[in-house]
């Protein structure tokens, strides 16, 4: 983004921050495929405009805890045992069919956003990231609701 596109200093740095909050970070004992953004680093991205957050959870936890705000409510795991067949179909409708977008997937501790990424870069996705703190906390952060980041209420529920 350029300030000829209408946006503040102050916004351009927090995005600089942001961006740099993502830099690939490898996580231990994975591939090197695997890298992870911090929850106030996702959050100042999705208000810019400039990341797809996918809440990989499921109804019931939507509806318990709300979803983070401008997140996309798609269920890696509709029901337990059960996996959601559409889900690159329904990611890839999220942003507008373009792979190269960034993306960032959440759940509760990290566990299925990690796996989701790991499917998403599968499918030819390039620019993917795990929230791994996720909304309840981890060993990588307290979570988005303890960081008291915005939520709303459950768009499908």
């Amino acid at each position: 983004m350029t300030a000829s596109r209408g946006i503040s200093g102050g916004i351009l740095l927090l995005l600089a921050v942001g961006w740099l909050a993502i830099a690939p970070r490898a996580s231990a004992g994975q591939d090197g495929a695997a890298f992870r953004i911090e929850a106030p680093a996702a959050s100042a991205l999705i208000g810019a405009g400039e990341l797809v957050l996918v809440d990989v959870r499921g109804a019931s936890e939507w509806a318990k805890s709300g979803v983070p705000r401008g997140a996309e409510e798609i269920s890696l795991f509709p029901s337990p045992g059960i996996t959601n067949e559409n889900f690159i179909d329904q990611v890839l409708a999220a942003v507008g069919g373009d792979k190269s977008t960034p993306i960032a997937a959440i759940c509760a501790t990290g566990m299925r956003s990690s796996l989701a990424l790991k499917i998403l870069k599968q499918n030819g996705f390039t620019a993917v990231y795990s929230v791994a703190e996720g909304m309840l906390g981890s060993k990588f952060g307290p979570g988005w609701l303890r960081r008291g980041l915005p939520v709303e209420p459950c768009q499908t529920c």
